[in-house]
C-alpha cells in the first residue's frame, strides 16, 4: 500500500491564492483533483501547469462545496479518498499516517485528524478515537463504506453536509475515527481570495442560516425545527432593526441575510443565493 492509493479531492472557488499553498504541502506521487466551482478556464491550465499530478475539473458554475466533492469523489480509481479545503496544509508524514492507520483499523467509513479546532490537544495515550462527526476540511474516507449511504447531501450549498454525512454514516453503523497521528493545519473561512472577504461572509451568513433549518428539519421535522430556530430568527430581526437605526450597514446587511437564510428556508426554498462575485 503506498500514497498512490490515496487521491485528495479540493472543492474550490476563487482560491486561487490559498490552493497552491495548498498543493505543495502533498506528495506529488499522490494523484490530487480540484473540483472548481466556475468555469475559470485560465485557472486549470496555470494549475494543471504547475503541478503534474493535479487534474482540475472545471463545473462551469457555482455548485456549492458538497455537490462539487460528489463530483471528484465518482472521478477517483483509489481505495482511498481524502478530502480537503484549499486553506489547509498537510504535514509530510500525514497521507502515509493515513495509510499506517488503515493497517489498524480496518472497519472505518471516515478518519480525521484529532485536533480539529486549535484549542484541542492530542491524547496522552495517542490512540485513534471512536467519534460521531468531524469537520469537513480534511476528511479520509474509504470509499467501499459509502456505497449504501451514499456521499454529500448536494440541497446543502454550504454548511451541515460533512455533519449530515456523518449522521447517515453512524446511523448504518459505519465507524469515524480521529487520529492523534494525522496533523493538516486549517485556518479557517481562508479558502477564498481576501479581495472578495465581504462577498463571503455575507454568503456564509445566509447558508449558515439554511442549513442549519434544514439539517434539522431533515431529522426532526418542521415543527420542533422551527421552534429551535425561532430565536435565531427572531434575533436576526431584531439586530437588523437595531444596527438600522445605528446606521451600521455592514452589520444590518449580515443579520439580513441570516434573516433571509432562515425564511427561505422555512418557506421551502433551495440554497439559491450565491455570492456576487
Amino acid at each position: 500500500m503506498s500514497i498512490k492509493d490515496i487521491t485528495v479531492i479540493i472543492a474550490t472557488f476563487k482560491s486561487e491564492e490559498k490552493v497552491k499553498d495548498c498543493l505543495n504541502t502533498i506528495d506529488s506521487s499522490c494523484k490530487v483533483i480540484i473540483v472548481e466551482n466556475s468555469n475559470n478556464t485560465e485557472f486549470k491550465k496555470n494549475i494543471e501547469s504547475q503541478f503534474i499530478n493535479v487534474d482540475c475539473v472545471l463545473t462551469g458554475r457555482n455548485l456549492g462545496y458538497g455537490h462539487a466533492n460528489n463530483i471528484g469523489i465518482k472521478k477517483i480509481l483509489t481505495k482511498y479518498a481524502l478530502i480537503l479545503n484549499p486553506d489547509t496544509t498537510v504535514h509530510p508524514q500525514a497521507l502515509n499516517n493515513f495509510l499506517k492507520t488503515t493497517k489498524k483499523i480496518n472497519e472505518f467509513a471516515i478518519m480525521a485528524p484529532y485536533i480539529q479546532e486549535e484549542k484541542s490537544e492530542k491524547p496522552i495515550n495517542n490512540v485513534p478515537v471512536s467519534t460521531t462527526n468531524v469537520k469537513g476540511f480534511a476528511m479520509f474516507f474509504k470509499v467501499s463504506e459509502f456505497k449504501d449511504v451514499g456521499f454529500f447531501d448536494e440541497r446543502f450549498f454550504f454548511y451541515f453536509e460533512e455533519i449530515d454525512l456523518c449522521r447517515r454514516l453512524i446511523n448504518k453503523g459505519k465507524k469515524i475515527y480521529l487520529v492523534p497521528d494525522i496533523q493538516i493545519t486549517h485556518q479557517g473561512a481562508q479558502s477564498h481570495n481576501k479581495s472578495i472577504n465581504k462577498e463571503m461572509e455575507l454568503s456564509r451568513n445566509w447558508h449558515w442560516m439554511w442549513s442549519t433549518f434544514i439539517y434539522h428539519k431533515k431529522y426532526k421535522g418542521f415543527l420542533l425545527s422551527f421552534l429551535i430556530i425561532l430565536p435565531k430568527l427572531v434575533s436576526a430581526a431584531i439586530k437588523i432593526l437595531v444596527y438600522s437605526i445605528m446606521l451600521n450597514t455592514e452589520k444590518k446587511n449580515i443579520y439580513y441575510q441570516r434573516l433571509s437564510g432562515l425564511t427561505n428556508a422555512i418557506i421551502g426554498k433551495t440554497s439559491w443565493y450565491r455570492p456576487n462575485v
